[in-house]
């Protein structure tokens, strides 16, 4: 190769030369692209383990404790810790007349009631429960109540009819009576009115929902049997509304505060503590993210700083055949993009296949936690994040960070007079 020959060679030219370097060493090649790919492969569990946690607990909360949208009184969300039953939303407004109004608001995809009522049961050894009233029909359809198998929760039986002396208990709470279906469960509430309820429904099914709090305390009952047993009239104590779409749910609200007026509360589900205080929590994740990507930076440079040293007569070599020192600074360039670009793919390929791997088959939250979290709102399955957005994640961020970390050495070495890099 002539000087005049090279000096006519553009960008091209330059590729083709550092293709040639790959090629020529497959052992330095190997050990750089491993760098980069296990670099990569951990970013991408990292990520996807982060956004599995986050998103399991706000699937959570949006399904059993917020809806996308719920409305309660202000006098009950004053009180909410006691469940009382004597203040309706909506001030006492028939809920069929409510829900059609909500209903009516653009990106609207289901407005459901509810109920909760403490419960104490008789001739158990188990005191105290809490009656949840529910369209059960209307919500399985629409709800995932089990987010390990992604299904309605009932273990065995059936979930209560409409409008019958029904119920369903959960796998904790049936272990811990002794109860099964077909069995009744005599127990006692309090009335919107202050009276005291004695009701004895038969239980028609065992429920699991993966979520402690409800497996262990809830009895699940049907929604309009519920509001006649508490003389709640045609009112409804919440409503929860779901959106077509989650990032709906503020403009929902707001339109639903106008709808309701004064003397009702509205709250988004982002406004919910456990889901502020996971996105708080995550800046912690991130953190420990960036050590890593840090730490995989080194790793990368150190690969690349060997690797360029090896290749010092190379360079010394290239510059005394007429290189300028930009054009070998840009061979080395095209080079290390090339590898990262090997290397990203060498992370992607099995990191997708894990986080595919664990979006299908979940792990065991418990053991990871320890369990003991009751009130925590989380399913006891942890789901990785799987898609394109965390994969591309991976590749760019390791593309990028091992091009950026290359220039360094590359630079370095290109500086070097051609006849001191032939002595070496």
């Amino acid at each position: 190769m002539n000087d005049t020959r090279y000096r006519r060679g553009g960008a091209g030219f330059l590729i083709k030369i550092a293709c040639r370097n790959i090629r020529r060493n497959m052992r330095r090649t190997a050990l750089c692209v491993a760098a980069v790919g296990v670099a990569v492969f951990f970013i991408i569990v990292i990520q996807s383990l982060m956004g599995g946690m986050t998103g399991g607990i706000e699937k959570v909360v949006r399904v059993f404790d917020t809806g996308h949208i719920s409305a309660v009184s202000a006098d009950y969300e004053a009180e909410k810790e006691y469940m009382p039953v004597q203040y309706p939303v909506g001030n006492g407004r028939a809920y069929s007349g409510l829900a059609a109004e909500i209903k009516a608001i653009p990106g609207v995809k289901a407005v459901f009631p509810r109920i909760s009522a403490y419960a104490t049961l008789q001739d158990s050894t188990v005191k105290h429960a809490m009656l949840w009233g529910i369209d059960v029909e209307g919500e399985t359809a629409v709800n995932n109540f089990n987010m390990t198998t992604r299904g309605d929760g009932l273990l065995e039986g059936r979930y209560p009819a409409a409008d019958s002396n029904e119920c369903a208990i959960g796998s904790v709470l049936a272990a811990k009576t002794g109860l099964r279906p077909g069995d009744r469960i005599p127990l006692k509430t309090v009335s919107a009115q202050f009276s005291d309820k004695m009701w004895n429904p038969v239980i028609t099914g065992v429920f699991e929902f993966d979520y402690m709090k409800f497996d262990d305390s809830v009895i699940l009952v049907d929604f309009g049997r519920l509001r006649r047993l508490l003389v709640l009239g045609d009112a409804a104590q919440q409503i929860f509304v779901f959106a077509e779409k989650e990032t709906r749910s503020r403009a929902i609200a707001a339109e639903m505060k106008l709808l309701l007026g004064e003397g009702d509360v509205v709250r988004d589900w982002q406004d919910n503590y456990f889901v502020a205080l996971m996105r708080q929590s995550m800046a912690v994740f991130y953190l420990v993210e960036a050590v890593f990507l840090i730490v995989a930076s080194f790793l990368i440079v150190n690969t690349m700083v060997m690797i360029v040293h090896e290749r010092i007569k190379e360079i010394g070599m290239m510059g005394s055949l007429g290189m300028t020192r930009s054009e070998i600074v840009r061979v080395f360039f095209f080079e290390s993009v090339f590898l990262s670009v090997l290397g990203s793919l060498a992370g992607v390929i099995p990191g997708g296949v894990l986080t595919f791997a664990g979006s299908l088959f979940p792990l065991d939250f418990n053991a990871l936690t320890g369990g003991g979290f009751k009130e925590f709102p989380a399913s006891g399955a942890l789901f990785l994040e799987f898609g394109p957005g965390v994969l591309a994640m991976g590749f760019f961020s390791g593309v990028i960070i091992a091009s950026i970390c290359t220039l360094f050495p590359s630079l370095k070495s290109a500086f070097v007079e051609p006849v001191e890099a032939l002595r070496r």
